[in-house]
């Protein structure tokens, strides 16, 4: 077992030394172990991650509803066709917005971590369609949601 640890993690260096070089190879593996994927690729965790990369990152239609009202996962494609690079570096310096977008996750990242960031989503290219727009407090989506948080069980009922 030990064995097999240290063989992965030997496997593991190259790999991460590529990607803290080539801000392309960065920026990919930002946008998978930040979790960008999960939100904002339609049908991510239902595949377990297997979406083919030109649906990566084009926005979702479910919603997350919760007292902030109704969100949506940005196309993120689209977003950063409509900025340049320096554009995105000042935004994400002062980015916050609703839930359950981790805005402070991005605003800790470091310029070089940005710009690979940027770098990698505007090679994608544009693609897909807007995301709906978010809706206030009270007013009902029209499409599926998920409640967030999610409501406690009913009395009596099951986690």
């Amino acid at each position: 077992m030990k064995l097999r640890l240290i063989l992965a993690a030997a496997c593991m260096v190259p790999v991460l030394a590529q990607a803290q070089g080539d801000p392309l190879l960065r920026g990919r593996y930002l946008v998978e172990i930040a979790g960008c994927n999960d939100c904002h690729t339609p049908g991510y965790g239902a595949t377990d991650g297997r979406v083919p990369k030109a649906q990566w990152l084009t926005g979702e239609r479910v919603g997350w509803r919760g007292p902030w009202g109704t969100t949506y996962a940005t196309n993120l494609r689209l977003y950063f066709a409509s900025m340049s690079e320096q554009e995105w570096l000042q935004k994400a310096t002062e980015l916050q917005t609703r839930p359950p977008m981790p805005w402070y996750s991005i605003r800790a990242m470091n310029k070089t971590d940005l710009q690979a960031l940027y770098r990698y989503i505007r090679r994608l290219g544009a693609a897909g369609s807007p995301a709906p727009e978010a809706l206030d407090p009270g007013r009902e989506p029209a499409g599926p949601y998920i409640s967030f948080p999610a409501p406690p069980p009913a009395a009596g009922g099951r986690h």
